[in-house]
């Protein structure tokens, strides 16, 4: 297992509350790579608590979105944690800076395990927030672990279908294959130099014709609304490898087996809501639901608090991790 070193000191870009109670915490996945997590739970409750799992966007780290999200539901009365998935932030695995769609949805599966024998916590009330591509990864893990008994996808990506097609599925066979070359060319370059080249996070200054999503994510990573040292996105970005394996190992192909219920959230202005839209219309069932948040972007549902709809979240694990 990788020795984690944790930083201690509030480094979040929301402020702290003092309605709960924050602790640093470490547990392992079954690729024995330590993650490391931050803690919330509810400063006064009784009995053993429903627990929830937090990771996203992708590209983030654990200060950000999903530590927001962490936070604001342990206001509510429920334990959570929000981790930083494989390779990436303060959790281990090597060689840093890679995603994958096996690894980072085993993630997910991992966070429950260690929810699963925390002495606070009822085994059988754990859900799972995924947040951007994480909420691909958490949709992924959804289909896989039945022990989540309910699931929220929030300004969901499939990373698979993106990295595979492109933005708006505009990538055509032949550019496929062209990208195919080039990452393998890669792949030779960084054996030969014993490094991985990394392929730059969303750049420090925007150019003239950049295109909205872009401005969406240089709005948030890129300002002291949501920059931190830490991130992926805020800095220098992923290994320029990685998309190899989410083009040759897609996400989501059994969620149409998902039988425990998922609320699936958008903005009605975001780039993205076709992720969404078309993985809920494979999702089957009774206890699914698309929320389409009007008006906002796709990085509102990362942190603004007028868009994200705390209220129905919180009404929709208090009915499906009810005791």
């Amino acid at each position: 297992m990788d020795t984690l070193s944790l930083r201690q000191e509030w480094d979040k870009t929301f402020p702290k509350s003092d309605k709960v109670d924050h602790v640093k915490i470490s547990f392992h996945n079954r690729y024995g790579i330590s993650l490391a997590a931050d803690l919330y739970k509810p400063k006064k409750y009784h009995g053993k608590l429903a627990a929830i799992a937090i990771s996203g966007p992708y590209g983030a780290v654990k200060e950000q979105a999903s530590g927001l999200y962490a936070q604001t539901m342990a206001e509510r009365g429920f334990l959570t944690i929000a981790f930083d998935p494989s390779f990436t932030g303060e959790s281990g695995g090597e060689p840093r800076f890679v995603g994958s769609p096996e690894i980072n949805t085993e993630d997910f599966s991992a966070a429950v395990d260690y929810l699963s024998v925390h002495e606070d916590v009822d085994p059988n009330r754990i859900g799972i927030i995924g947040i951007c591509g994480f909420g691909g990864m958490a949709l992924n893990a959804a289909a896989i672990d039945t022990r989540i008994k309910a699931s929220v996808i929030s300004t969901m990506y499939d990373m698979s279908r993106q990295l595979t097609y492109g933005y708006f599925d505009k990538t055509t066979v032949d550019e496929r294959y062209e990208l195919r070359v080039q990452l393998n060319t890669q792949r030779t370059m960084d054996y030969k130099n014993t490094y991985y080249a990394l392929m730059g996070g969303v750049p420090n200054e925007l150019p003239d014709n950049a295109p909205f999503f872009l401005i969406d994510y240089f709005d948030y990573y890129k300002t002291p609304r949501g920059y931190h040292p830490r991130s992926v996105n805020s800095n220098d970005g992923w290994t320029k490898t990685t998309p190899l394996s989410f083009m040759n190992m897609p996400l989501l192909t059994y969620i149409d087996e998902i039988r425990n219920p998922v609320l699936m959230i958008h903005g009605s202005k975001a780039h993205s809501l076709y992720f969404s839209e078309d993985a809920f219309k494979r999702l089957k069932g009774d206890n699914k639901e698309l929320m389409i948040i009007d008006g906002a972007v796709h990085t509102d549902l990362y942190d603004n608090l007028k868009f994200i709809p705390f209220d129905k979240i919180n009404a929709f694990f208090e009915k499906y991790l009810a005791v």
